[in-house]
């Protein structure tokens, strides 16, 4: 019972420096979630219902749009965005760059405003 115990805590142990080192190649990036077809044209509050459409309807797929230089990458774990909330505004994403340049996202929220 005492090895098992032991090896279990170990086990627990490991999992937990994975865990806490992945979160430690997290980047944070400020900008908009826009549709593949536009791209960085859907940078503005009035293009929401318009990447609404083009993904649901047209095939496209969410991408966020860096507001430094307004370069587009494409969001990987598509499921992380949700249209009523992450649209419209600008937000901030916290995530990794995976190696095909695309981003999976961990977390978007509304951008705080200086």
């Amino acid at each position: 019972m005492k090895r098992a115990l032991t090896t279990f805590g170990l086990i627990t142990a490991l999992f937990a420096m994975v865990t806490l080192s992945s979160r430690a190649d997290d980047n944070t990036w400020t900008g908009w979630i826009s549709d593949s077809h536009c791209g960085a044209k859907g940078m503005s509050a009035g293009h929401k219902a318009c990447a609404e459409t083009c993904v649901k309807t047209k095939g496209a797929s969410w991408v966020f749009v860096n507001e430094k230089d307004q370069k587009v990458y494409t969001i990987a774990n598509q499921s992380m965005v949700h249209s009523d909330t992450d649209l419209g505004h600008e937000v901030t994403v916290t995530g990794t760059m995976n190696n095909d340049g695309s981003l999976k996202v961990n977390s978007i929220a509304e951008a705080k405003k200086m």
